[in-house]
C-alpha cells in the first residue's frame, strides 16, 4: 500500500465527519468514559506544536477506550473571553466578537487536521450567550447563599492592562499575560469565598488520583498551617495578636513587625512620635505587590514604632515594634513575632537593625546565621521548655498559653478569597444592580443572560473603571425589588469563571432550561480523565473545583470532585532547547508539519518525543523517524502471508501487553518504540497473515487513526477501525521461552548464558561454570553471588 498521506488523511477525515462517527448519546448499555482535555483560549496566532502533545495524548486513550466498548465523551470548546481579544480589538478597531469568530474557525480547521476524535456537535464557547447565561446563573447561587460579596481592599493592578489582577495571575511581581509591573490599588471588588472550602480542597485530594506534582502545587498554593494565635500586651494598652507555626520559640522573640496597613496605625496616631515617617514608608509599600514585599533576597526595610513598644507574654521583657512591609495584612493577623535566632528573614532584619538574637533551639551557630534545621532539636533558654523536643514543646506553650488566656490554637491558610472584577468590557457582565434603598440586588434569573452592550470604544480607562461605565443607557435601570432608579454593575467576571464549569456544559451543551439535565449530568460526570498544563494547578484547578463543591452543597450535581483524574504534560521546547515565541522565532507551525509530513506522523513524533511528563526539545530531523515508521507500516499490505510464523504471534502479544500498558501510564514514547521494533521482527521474518496486520492496525489505530482507517480497509475489514474492538493479549503467549543472562565477575561482564525464562541460580552458576565464563575465578574464595532472576548473575570472589 503506497502511503499518500494527504488523500488518506482527507478522506478519512471527512468519512468521520460525515458519519458522525465520535458523536454519543446517553447509552445506559455500555459504560461511560468521559475523556477531557483544557478547552483553548482561541488566540490570533493559531495552535503550536506544543497543543497537540495534550491532545493526541487524551486522544489515543479516548479511542482505546472508545474500542473496549466504552461509550467515550471526547468534547472540544472555547475559552473566548480574555484580555488579548479585546486588545487586538483595540488596536484595530474591530469587535472583539468578530476576532473571536476568526479565530474559533482557525483552530477548528487545525485541530479536525489532526485527526482528534472530538464529539463536535458538543463544541461550546463562553462568550455565546447561552452559554454565559449560566455562568451567570451559577454567580447569582453563589451571591445568594453569601459566598459573592463585594469588599474595598487593595488588588493587583495592571499597569499595562489596566485591570486587576488575582494573586494568582500575578507571577514574580508582573503580570502573567503581558510581563508589565504589577502595583498595588485600593479599589472595591467583587470577591468569591474560596477560603471557605480551603479544608475541602486539600483534603478531597486523598480521594483523586492526581499525579503528585499537581497535588503538591495546590497544597502549596492554599498553605494550610497549624499553629496559635498569641497576644502581646503594648504600651498603648492594646493587646497585639500574633499567628505563629512556631509557639515553641516564644522565649525567643526579641521584637515584633506589623504590616504597614495594620489599623493599628491609625489607633495609635496620637501616641506615635514618628506617625509621618511610617505613613512615608505605608506609601511606598503600595507601590509594591505581595510578591516584591515578600521576596526573601530583597533588602530588609522597616520603621520602628516611636512611642508604642510590646512586652513577651512569656518573658515579660519590653521589646520593639517595628513596621515592615514583608508582613502582609492578609496574612495571619498582619503581625508576627520575630525570633531572629532561627528564622533567615528575622536574623537578617534584626542584624541590620541590631537586635538582640537569642536562640532558644540548640545545634546551630547563630553567631553566623539564623538556625532553621530545628525540628529535630532540643529546647534552650525557654524557662518551663527546656530539654523539651520541639514538637513536645511546641504541645506544652500551647496548652499554657491557653491556660493562661494569652492564646489559642489556630489553623491558617496563604489562600485568599477570588477576587472576581475585571475592569474590562470582553468578559461576562456581573448580574446585579445598585440600588440606593436596597443595595446589591441581582437580576431576576428570568432575564438571564444579561447581554453585553455595544460599545464604540473598548479602552480601558485610567480610572479604573470599566468601558461598560460610560454606556449610560445599559448602566441606568430600574430596581428588581423596588421599582426605583438602580444602577448595573459595570465590572465583569474574569476569564477564569467560564473556564471553571465548561465540562458540566460538554455533558448536555443545548440545554436552555438549566446548565445541564439532571441525567445527563448523572450519567457523564464525573470526568474520567483530565489532562492539561502545570501553569493551571493552582489557577483553574483550584476554581473548578470550588465551584464544583459548591454546585454539590447546593444540589446542583451529585459529586464534589469533578475529575477523577489529572495529569499534566510536559512543554516542547523550540530546536534551540528554549520556549517558542513569536519574538525568538522558533515557533513550529502544526500547519507546516501536517503538510509536508502528515498528521499521523505528526502526532506519532510528539508521542514519541520523549516521557510525556517531562520537557523536550522539537528536532525537525527525528520527525522523519516517525514517517519512515509508518511507511514501513503501510508496506505491510504487501508482506501478506498464508500464516504468521509462532515467533512473530509471541512477539505480537507481548508488544500487545506492553502497548496497552504503557497507554495507561502514559509511556506513548515506548508503547511506540515497542510497535516500531515488532515492525522490525516481522519484515526479518519475511511477513504475516492478514489477521495478524489486523491485529496490528487496531493497537496502532489510536496512535495513527488515518492510516490505520486505510490499511483496515484495504484489509477487507467492515466499517471504522476506531469502532472495532480492541485486540487482546493470550498472557501464555507473552512469556519469553528463553533469556540472555549477564554473568559478572566482581562487577565485571565475562559474558552471557542463554537459559529457560525461570531457571534457578543454582542453574544459572552451573552454566556459567560449565561454560568457562567464571575461568578467572577459579582458586580464588567465593565471598557470595548475587543472582537476579532472569537478567544477572554476579560472583564476588577475593
Amino acid at each position: 500500500m503506497r502511503y499518500d498521506f494527504k488523500q488518506i488523511e482527507e478522506k478519512w477525515q471527512n468519512k468521520w465527519e460525515s458519519e458522525k462517527a465520535f458523536e454519543v448519546k446517553i447509552d445506559k448499555s455500555k459504560p461511560k468514559y468521559y475523556a477531557l482535555v483544557e478547552f483553548p483560549y482561541p488566540s490570533g496566532a493559531g495552535l503550536h506544536v506544543g497543543h497537540p502533545r495534550s491532545y493526541t495524548a487524551v486522544d489515543i486513550i479516548a479511542r482505546k477506550r472508545r474500542m473496549q466498548g466504552y461509550n467515550v465523551l471526547f468534547p472540544m470548546g472555547w475559552d473566548a473571553f480574555g484580555l488579548p481579544t479585546e486588545n487586538y480589538a483595540i488596536k484595530h478597531k474591530i469587535h472583539p466578537r468578530i476576532v473571536t469568530k476568526q479565530n474559533i474557525a482557525r483552530f477548528t480547521s487545525q485541530l479536525k487536521a489532526l485527526g482528534l476524535s472530538f464529539d463536535w456537535s458538543r463544541e461550546i464557547d463562553t462568550t455565546d450567550p447561552s452559554y454565559y447565561k449560566w455562568t451567570q446563573w451559577i454567580f447569582l447561587q453563589l451571591y445568594k447563599h453569601g459566598l459573592a460579596y463585594k469588599k474595598e481592599m487593595a488588588v493587583n493592578w495592571c499597569t499595562s492592562c489596566k485591570v486587576v489582577l488575582a494573586n494568582e495571575e500575578v507571577v514574580n511581581g508582573s503580570c502573567e499575560r503581558c510581563h508589565s509591573e504589577v502595583v498595588r490599588k485600593v479599589k472595591s471588588q467583587w470577591m468569591l469565598k474560596i477560603t471557605e472550602y480551603a479544608d475541602r480542597l486539600i483534603d478531597d485530594l486523598e480521594t483523586v488520583d492526581y499525579i503528585e506534582r499537581v497535588k503538591l502545587a495546590e497544597i502549596n498554593w492554599i498553605g494550610r498551617s497549624y499553629g496559635a494565635e498569641v497576644d502581646f500586651a503594648t504600651s498603648a494598652g492594646d493587646k497585639l495578636r500574633v499567628y505563629t507555626t512556631r509557639p515553641d520559640t516564644l522565649f525567643g522573640s526579641t521584637y515584633m513587625v506589623i504590616s504597614p496597613e495594620h489599623p493599628f496605625i491609625e489607633e495609635w496616631k496620637e501616641k506615635l512620635n514618628n506617625y509621618n515617617d511610617i505613613i512615608s514608608y505605608r506609601e511606598e509599600a503600595a507601590k509594591k505587590s505581595e510578591f516584591e514585599r515578600t521576596e526573601l533576597a530583597k533588602d530588609k526595610t522597616g520603621v520602628k514604632l516611636d512611642g508604642v513598644s510590646a512586652v513577651n507574654p512569656v518573658t515579660g521583657k519590653e521589646i520593639p515594634i517595628f513596621v515592615s512591609d514583608y508582613v502582609l495584612i492578609t496574612y495571619g493577623t498582619g503581625a508576627i513575632m520575630a525570633v531572629p535566632a532561627h528564622d533567615t528573614r528575622d536574623y537578617e532584619f534584626a542584624k541590620k537593625f541590631d537586635l538582640p538574637i537569642v536562640e532558644v533551639v540548640s545545634g546551630g551557630d547563630i553567631t553566623n546565621e539564623a538556625y532553621t534545621d530545628i525540628e529535630n532539636g532540643t529546647m534552650v533558654n525557654s524557662d518551663f521548655l527546656n530539654g523539651l523536643s520541639v514538637n513536645d514543646a511546641k504541645k506544652k506553650i500551647t496548652e499554657y498559653l491557653e491556660e493562661k488566656g494569652l492564646g489559642t490554637p489556630k489553623t491558617n491558610y496563604k489562600l485568599r478569597d477570588w477576587v472576581f472584577s475585571r475592569q474590562r468590557y470582553w468578559g461576562e457582565p456581573v448580574p446585579l444592580v445598585n440600588c440606593d434603598k436596597c443595595g446589591w440586588v441581582p437580576i431576576p434569573e428570568s432575564e438571564l443572560p444579561l447581554m453585553l452592550p455595544d460599545v464604540e470604544s473598548y479602552e480601558p480607562t485610567d480610572t479604573g473603571e470599566s468601558p461598560l461605565a460610560n454606556m449610560a443607557e445599559w448602566v441606568n435601570t430600574t430596581c428588581p425589588c423596588c421599582g426605583g432608579s438602580a444602577k448595573r454593575e459595570t465590572d465583569i467576571m474574569p476569564q477564569w469563571a467560564g473556564s471553571s464549569w465548561y465540562f458540566l456544559r460538554y455533558c448536555d451543551p443545548h440545554n436552555d432550561k438549566e446548565l445541564a439535565s439532571k441525567e445527563a449530568l448523572d450519567y457523564w460526570m464525573p470526568v474520567d480523565w483530565y489532562n492539561g498544563g502545570m501553569e493551571h494547578a493552582t489557577l483553574h484547578m483550584l476554581y473548578s473545583r470550588f465551584w464544583s463543591k459548591f454546585l454539590y452543597d447546593i444540589n446542583v450535581i451529585n459529586y464534589s470532585e469533578p475529575y477523577l483524574k489529572r495529569t499534566s504534560q510536559g512543554m516542547i521546547l523550540g530546536e534551540d532547547s528554549e520556549k517558542m515565541s513569536k519574538s525568538r522565532g522558533n515557533v513550529v507551525n502544526p500547519d507546516d508539519i501536517i503538510d509536508e509530513y502528515g498528521s499521523d506522523t505528526l502526532r506519532l513524533y510528539e508521542m514519541f518525543i520523549g516521557d510525556f511528563e517531562k520537557t523536550a526539545t522539537w528536532s525537525s530531523q527525528s520527525i522523519k523517524g516517525a514517517k519512515r515508521f509508518l511507511e514501513r507500516f503501510a508496506g505491510l499490505s504487501d508482506m501478506l502471508l498464508e500464516k504468521t510464523s509462532p515467533e512473530i504471534e509471541k512477539a505480537f502479544h507481548r508488544t500487545l501487553k506492553k502497548v496497552t500498558g504503557d497507554i495507561e501510564e502514559m509511556k506513548f514514547n515506548t508503547a511506540i518504540a515497542a510497535m516500531m521494533a515488532l515492525t522490525n521482527d516481522i519484515y526479518a521474518e519475511g511477513g504475516l497473515d492478514r489477521e495478524y496486520l489486523g491485529f496490528f492496525t487496531r493497537m496502532l489505530a489510536p496512535f495513527a487513526p488515518h492510516i490505520c482507517e486505510e490499511m483496515w480497509e484495504k484489509l477487507g475489514f467492515e466499517g471504522f477501525v476506531s469502532h472495532a474492538k480492541y485486540p487482546e493479549y493470550i498472557e501464555e503467549l507473552t512469556k519469553v521461552s528463553e533469556v540472555d543472562i549477564a554473568v559478572q565477575v566482581n562487577g565485571k561482564l565475562k559474558g552471557v548464558v542463554k537459559m529457560a525464562t525461570g531457571s534457578s541460580e543454582e542453574e544459572v552458576y552451573a552454566e556459567a561454570e560449565r561454560s568457562g565464563k567464571l575461568a578467572v575465578a577459579e582458586g580464588k574464595t567465593i565471598v557470595k553471588r548475587i543472582y537476579i532472576q532472569d537478567k544477572i548473575i554476579n560472583i564476588v570472589v577475593k
